[in-house]
This record gives structure tokens, C-alpha cells and sequence, in this order.
């Protein structure tokens, strides 16, 4: 078995393996030099060349040569009578070097030493691996869907690594089939049964990030700064972002002529909201800005316990909340306070809870209306009745006779 039966080629090896010069030279001269070593002794002296240009490997046992009959190790020394058949003018004390060809380590040797490559070169390729991917933690990906199973979907890169896209870092309306492209952030790289394991994910804020990145140059060469972002996976978005340029703005920078900017975000995100705001170090109007669309009217903040409560029109309050309530929880990630939600109005009013019709209407429709913002009689009449029929999906006669059943309570 010849040393090219090994290893194939050096420098092709090198290449598929993104192994420097040097690293290589090094592994090989190591892995056999433990195979002479164990040949031949641990103080066997030996000179191992490496050529990985030419994909060959030679080896040299070095013994010096004694008097005939006193050599008392034959791997260290030579007598001096089988040293004159190499060369005829060897002397007592020169050194002889023999070169040794693979196959004289015997197939047990020869089968240890490809072990021991592979193994040496596996855990080289796996620290390579996981070195190159620590340092783009961070960076959006591509990738082409090469498989997908219950829990995460297998990718592959350009150079054909493998990369994880659990099923909890993917938007809920993803959906992939073989051979699709796939935007994500490198989110992480963990070791697995000490193996690389590259983790995508398309709900981190930190994707979003990188996506103005590549959509808005300003954000890109650092003229805009994005300052915080929470984020509702497929749902809504705010993302708070400044300029230290006063010629700027940066929400319509971010936003685009006729959102054209910010569209492709959109659509890679599966059509979720974003809402773009100007950022401030002031905590009452960045809570104002948050709540947007909505229109507040006061607020007042609990600084100690990182609370407010924010008082508006009674038209404005499912603004505020939002379908889910995901506009006032974002709002409350995005500023940093809990949120309290009131109407304020002109003139005392009596208001009774929704609840308190469960023998009238029935639950599942209060819990709908509760789902848009209203949990009490008042804020379910303040808003017209198409408009409450757009935002609960209800049918037409249903909300008509739900407001029926509300006006005869509180306007008897």
C-alpha cells in the first residue's frame, strides 16, 4: 500500500478540507511518526518529508554505525560491515540513513496510521467548522433546503455545510419545501456529541437588523442607528432607530418612497408589521411613539416600578392594543415599562363589564370582542358597527345584536 493510497493527493485533500499548508505538513508529520515510533521505538531517530505539492511522503531511520557484532539495537545503530553494502566508505560513528517505504509497517501499522489521519483531520475539519461560523454569529445566511423534519429543517450552504433551522426559530406561516432558498441569521453554534452545530433563525430581533442592513444604506454605513427592536415573529414589529445626521430622517429613510424600502422586509418576514419610530432618550414620548397608530392623550409614569399608565380616547384604545394585543405588548418590550391602557372622557358614565353579560351573549363572542380591546360595554359601543365587524370577523347580525343587548343596559 503506497503512501498515495493513504491519501490521495496532498493538495487535493487541502483543498476540500480548507487546511492551511503548514497545519497539514504538521498532522501528517505527526500521525506517522507515532506509526514509527511504534515500529521502531520511541528513541528510533527519524526524518519525515512531507512534500504536499507532489502528494508524496518519505522516511528516514537514522542509525549510527558501531563495530560488527556490538550493535545491541538494530533500529538505533548498524554494523559497520551491513553500512559498507550501502556505502562501501562508512566509517565507525557516521550515520546511516535507510529510507522506509509504507509497506514495510505491515498492514496492522498502515490500517493505525489511516485511523489516526482521519480521526486527526475530522477533529481539524470540526474546529475549522465551528471556528468559521463563531465568527459570523450574527450574519445573514443563505441556504438551499435540503431536508425537513418535525422539529427543524436541514440547509445547506454554499460549500455544502449543514445548518439548523429549528421549528421554533421559524415565522409561523414559514413553509418550505425541498430545494427553496432560505434567508435566516446565524443565531448561534453549539457543540453536539462534539460536533458543530450551525443554528439558524428567522425570529431573532437580530434578523430584522440585518435585513435594514441590506435594505437601507444609510442604516448600513452607520448615518442611521437602530436603537432597539421587539418583535412579534410574523405578526408586528417596532423597531426604534435614530440619526445623529439632522439632515436625515431616519424613519423615512427606513421606510422608503412609497415604502419601498421597507416592502421587501415585509414580504420576507411573511407580511409582518413593521412600525418604524424616531427614538428618545425621553421615556413618556417614546411610549408615545411606541403605541402608534394609536393617539394618546396622557400618561403617567411610575419611574420607581417601570409602570404607566396612558390615557386616551375611547376610539383609540384597540388602536393601542392591537389585534392580539400585540401593539401594547410591543410597545411595552420596546419601552420598558408595563402599560396600562384607560379611556378618558368628558362627562361620568356608567360602564358595566362584559362579563357581565354571559347570559346574553355567549362567551366565545366576548372573548372575541375582549380580543380587540374591549372588555367593557362602553368601549364595544364606541366603535361603529362595521368597523367592529371588520375587527372581530363577526357576522353583521351578530354584531348588531350584540350592541342591541349593550344599548338596552346602558341606555334603558
Amino acid at each position: 500500500m503506497s503512501t498515495v493510497n493513504l491519501i490521495e493527493s496532498f493538495s487535493e485533500f487541502k483543498d476540500i478540507k480548507n487546511i492551511d499548508r503548514v497545519t497539514m505538513m504538521g498532522i501528517l508529520e505527526d500521525v506517522f511518526r507515532g506509526v514509527v515510533k511504534r515500529r521502531f521505538g520511541e528513541e528510533a531517530n527519524v526524518d519525515i518529508i512531507v512534500n504536499p505539492d507532489k502528494g508524496d511522503l518519505e522516511i528516514f531511520l537514522n542509525r549510527i554505525i558501531v563495530e560488527d557484532g556490538m550493535s545491541e539495537d538494530d533500529d538505533l545503530e548498524i554494523e559497520l560491515a551491513e553500512a559498507r553494502k550501502i556505502d562501501a566508505d562508512f566509517e565507525i560513528g557516521e550515520e546511516v540513513s535507510q529510507e522506509i517505504k509504507i509497506n514495510d509497517f505491515g498492514r496492522r501499522n498502515i490500517l493505525s496510521l489511516k485511523q489516526n489521519l482521519q480521526g486527526r483531520l475530522m477533529e481539524l475539519e470540526k474546529d475549522h467548522l465551528y471556528n468559521k461560523y463563531k465568527e459570523r454569529v450574527g450574519e445573514i445566511v443563505t441556504g438551499e433546503v435540503y431536508q425537513i423534519w418535525k422539529r427543524e429543517t436541514l440547509i445547506l450552504d454554499d460549500e455544502g455545510n449543514e445548518l439548523i433551522l429549528p421549528k421554533d426559530q421559524q415565522i409561523k406561516t414559514d413553509f418550505f419545501k425541498k430545494g427553496d432558498s432560505v434567508r435566516a441569521v446565524l443565531w448561534k453554534v453549539d457543540m453536539r456529541n462534539n460536533s458543530p452545530v450551525v443554528i439558524l433563525s428567522r425570529t431573532a430581533p437580530e434578523f430584522l437588523e440585518k435585513l435594514f442592513e441590506q435594505e437601507v444604506p444609510e442604516v448600513a454605513d452607520g448615518l442611521i442607528t437602530i436603537k432597539r427592536i421587539v418583535r412579534e415573529p410574523g405578526e408586528r414589529a417596532k423597531v426604534a432607530v435614530e440619526s445623529y445626521d439632522d439632515r436625515i430622517d431616519p424613519v423615512g429613510a427606513c421606510v422608503g418612497m412609497k415604502g419601498s424600502r421597507i416592502h421587501g422586509i415585509v414580504r420576507e418576514l411573511r407580511n409582518e408589521n413593521i412600525d418604524v419610530i424616531n427614538f428618545t432618550a425621553n421615556d413618556e414620548l417614546l411610549i408615545q411613539r411606541a403605541l402608534s397608530p394609536a393617539k394618546v392623550g396622557n400618561i403617567k409614569l411610575d419611574l420607581v416600578n417601570k409602570r404607566a399608565e396612558v390615557y386616551m380616547k375611547p376610539d383609540q384604545v384597540a388602536l393601542a392594543i392591537g389585534k392580539g394585543g400585540h401593539n401594547i405588548k410591543l410597545a411595552g418590550k420596546l419601552s420598558g415599562f408595563d402599560i396600562d391602557v384607560y379611556r378618558e372622557t368628558d362627562e361620568v358614565t356608567d360602564d358595566v363589564s362584559l362579563d357581565e353579560f354571559g347570559d346574553e351573549i355567549e362567551p366565545w363572542i366576548i372573548a372575541v370582542l375582549k380580543g380587540i380591546g374591549c372588555d367593557t360595554a362602553r368601549s364595544v359601543l364606541d366603535i361603529p358597527s362595521d368597523e367592529l365587524a371588520r375587527r372581530t370577523d363577526l357576522e353583521d347580525e351578530t354584531v348588531n345584536e350584540v350592541i342591541r343587548i349593550l344599548r338596552d343596559e346602558l341606555e334603558p
